[in-house]
């Protein structure tokens, strides 16, 4: 992914910058909203965000904080994006228990694709030039009585119990480990602004008591001034957790999300939820997403908002040709475009998420509808074929005792069938 618009000619102004974040909603809180705007006004500002590698791959949750920092950049800023080495290996305390701790080996590995992940997603060269950093680089040198008098001494037990996660802990129990965490994290505020002469710090909203932990840290250390912001939490109107479908999280990978599956997600996203959607994760200008919510408002069915944000993303994310071969799916299998265009790994991608079968050998017609799970017996399956809403590869059958034949498979080893406008399911001929 290259974007030549991400090496702009100099700082945006500071009130134009936070005036945008805040119509997109991007600032939940800040520690000094107007010193923040004052910092972006002066000229280029330093800033980071931190990513844990607690999985090998980064999720759609995490692309709020990345596409931030896409747009800080933009606007004339520089990047620090870093990968927790450090942290990684240790873990923030989450209110349903202790975490499982990784093996420094496994971290490391996950650290080295995190920070691939990332990479496509900024610019690195240029005034404003990205810079990737890992906290395993300052705190893995550090030895214990270093870390206690030089960190430790800085932050007051009382305050740390005060943490809503903290507290929510301890009648359950919280190990030393992880109740150190937000010391670690607020080291890594200090030791870039040490280092590189960051002055900002953004994340997520559940981050805010180890964010706000660093900007006190940084003053106690005699340095500063710095401030920080966080976003807020992506929900969804229905209640269920953003970014998890019933196959699970969606990640950034493709090995690990198919970008047809990336692609699908968005294009589902609840009409009440897409023109947040659109605001927090597009680059579109504030006219065009203000257009966009107006097309859903006078015509949901036609998905106008979802498409065109399922686009951006797709691409931005998995390049063009990717987007277009997910699009083309979308409509293939709906009888809208040709089955033979698409390349093998997205058709099996779109049939997995529709439901697909493994057989050994091809079966008629009725047999495989009802194998698919479109129907239920095999006289439904003859019933539908009869009525003429049965499909095999878009073409309708009309014989209820049609069997398949060989050279019917899509690369040699798939077949598409639908029952009526929309239901629709695969079959993959194995062995």
């Amino acid at each position: 992914m290259t974007d030549s618009s991400l090496t702009p000619a100099g700082p945006a102004g500071g009130d134009q910058l936070i005036e945008d974040l805040r119509w997109r909603g991007l600032i939940q809180d800040s520690t000094d909203l107007d010193e923040l705007r004052e910092q972006f006004a002066r000229g280029a500002v330093t800033f980071y965000v931190g990513f844990d590698p607690t999985a090998p791959s980064l999720h759609v949750g995490h692309l709020m904080q990345v596409l931030t920092a896409r747009r800080l950049q933009r606007a004339g800023h520089r990047p620090l994006l870093l990968v927790g080495g450090a942290t990684g290996q240790i873990g923030d305390p989450k209110e349903a228990g202790e975490r499982v701790l990784n093996p420094p080996e496994v971290v490391a590995g996950w650290v080295d694709r995190i920070r691939e992940q990332l990479s496509p997603f900024m610019s690195y060269t240029g005034a404003n030039a990205a810079t990737l950093v890992n906290n395993l680089d300052w705190t893995g040198e550090m030895s214990v009585v270093e870390f206690l008098r030089d960190v430790g001494k800085h932050f007051p037990v009382n305050r740390m119990l005060a943490r809503e996660v903290v507290k929510a802990r301890l009648d359950a129990g919280i190990s030393f480990t992880e109740f150190s965490y937000q010391l670690l994290q607020a080291n890594d505020f200090f030791e870039l602004h040490r280092r590189h002469g960051c002055t900002v710090q953004f994340g997520g909203s559940d981050q805010w008591g180890n964010i706000t932990a660093g900007v006190d840290y940084v003053r106690r250390r005699g340095a500063g001034p710095v401030q920080a912001f966080v976003t807020p939490l992506v929900t969804k109107a229905d209640g269920t957790k953003f970014g998890k479908t019933e196959g699970g999280a969606v990640w950034l990978d493709p090995e690990m999300t198919s970008p047809y599956a990336f692609y699908q997600f968005w294009i589902n996203a609840d009409d009440r939820d897409v023109a947040r959607y659109l605001r927090y994760f597009s680059f579109r200008s504030r006219e065009e997403i203000e257009e966009l919510e107006k097309a859903t408002a006078d015509r949901p069915a036609a998905r106008i908002a979802q498409r065109a944000l399922a686009e951006e993303l797709t691409t931005l994310v998995h390049g063009e040709a990717e987007t277009l071969q997910a699009v083309a799916a979308s409509q293939a299998l709906f009888g809208r475009g040709s089955l033979d265009e698409l390349a093998p790994e997205t058709l099996r991608a779109a049939l997995s998420e529709a439901g697909l079968v493994q057989l050994t050998e091809l079966a008629p017609v009725a047999t495989l509808l009802k194998e698919a799970g479109l129907v239920a017996s095999q006289n439904e399956a003859r019933r539908a074929i009869t009525e003429g809403g049965a499909y095999v590869n878009n073409e309708r059958v009309s014989d209820v005792d049609a069997v398949v034949t060989p050279a019917a498979l899509l690369h040699g080893r798939f077949l598409v069938l639908r029952r009526g406008k929309r239901t629709f399911a695969g079959v993959e001929l194995v062995g």
